[in-house]
């Protein structure tokens, strides 16, 4: 059962503290609404607090508020002796209900948490499963093309010339690009749910990093992509190798999801306290009904090419949110996708200095 997030101290004080305070009010308003309406207020009491405290408390509130209810409110008033036979029976209902309150909703409360913690479960298999059914693709892949390229290039049997050994070569080199690529977002993805993650803030360069991260892109030379250089920019307090990664993601996935020669446009602009990063294709965009989705951890898009994990673009928005920033998905006017990265980062003095 999920722990009640109360301690026992407040849900004690706050049972307690609540009959006592409603016995109060409802006694300086007997008059007004007579002691069997008292009961009710009461019963209610007991039973708002069975909806948020564990049952211990809750029976606690229950026996003090039908000692209450019958020392200060049934005649005769100020003793535990009820004079009548029906005025005993209702507080033989009083006391029955209100223990029966706080147990069924303790149960109810149970049945809650223990279906929570199957739906739970449930999720948790289906987003392992499809984890293991993408990694059984995404890995044995690149692994299978390097043990089939070496065993070739080992085999002495087989007379290779120059070329075909670059070829094979040139073959390894990609799979282990995209192996280690699969690796580095099954790490990153754990460092972001473990809490580990922890930036390592210094003063960058954002242009060259850009460059950079489109140097690390192998499948570039289909997809132009065109940087508007800002050449006059400042430099910015970030994590340099997270912030790269993130764009790198963002770049790998249009490159991968948009058809051969698409266009992708970066470009930056800042303020005094703000970074932002536009990245851009002319390709054909989302569906409006998955844009909400895309963040999702393992989430894919329908239709959309075999393999791959589901997990860059969740990977990138937890490592700009990892810098207090946001992103943004949006189709832009061209139709394509358009992601707005925005960061609160110090920017260099010396820079702005330069600017003005």
């Amino acid at each position: 059962m999920k722990k009640n997030k109360y301690n026992n101290k407040i849900q004690y004080g706050g049972s307690i503290g609540l009959v006592l305070l409603l016995s109060i009010l409802c006694y300086a308003g007997t008059t007004y609404i007579g002691y069997k309406v008292v009961a009710y207020i009461l019963l209610l009491a007991v039973s708002l607090l069975a909806m948020l405290f564990d049952i211990k408390p809750v029976l606690c509130a229950a026996i003090l508020s039908a000692l209450i209810w019958n020392f200060f409110f049934i005649p005769p008033t100020f003793t535990l002796i009820i004079s009548n036979t029906e005025d005993s029976f209702l507080f033989l209902m009083y006391f029955v209900i209100a223990l029966l309150s706080a147990v069924l909703s303790a149960k109810i409360k149970k049945a809650e948490s223990k279906a929570r913690d199957k739906a739970e479960k449930e999720k948790t298999i289906k987003l392992y499963n499809t984890l293991l059914n993408s990694l059984s693709h995404e890995l044995r892949t690149p692994i299978a093309t390097i043990i089939g390229a070496i065993d070739t290039l080992q085999d002495k049997n087989i007379h290779l010339s120059n070329s075909n050994k670059e070829s094979l070569l040139h073959q390894i080199d990609r799979a282990s690009i995209r192996l280690n690529g699969q690796v580095e977002n099954l790490l990153n993805i754990s460092r972001l749910e473990s809490g580990f993650l922890q930036l390592k803030k210094d003063w960058s360069d954002i242009n060259e990093l850009i460059y950079l991260t489109i140097s690390k892109l192998e499948n570039a030379p289909s997809h132009p992509i065109i940087f508007k250089e800002n050449p006059i920019f400042p430099l910015f307090k970030i994590d340099a190798g997270i912030l790269g990664q993130a764009i790198f993601n963002i770049l790998h996935n249009a490159a991968t999801h948009t058809a051969e020669g698409t266009q992708i446009n970066i470009s930056t602009a800042y303020t005094d306290t703000q970074l932002f990063i536009v990245i851009e294709d002319n390709g054909s965009g989302f569906p409006k009904e998955s844009i909400d989705f895309v963040f999702d951890k393992f989430y894919r898009l329908p239709n959309s090419k075999t393999g791959g994990t589901g997990l860059g673009l969740s990977i990138v928005k937890g490592f700009i949110e990892a810098h207090g920033g946001e992103i943004f998905l949006e189709n832009s006017n061209a139709n394509g996708a358009k992601f707005t990265i925005s960061i609160p980062a110090e920017v260099s003095h010396l820079a702005k200095l330069k600017n003005e």
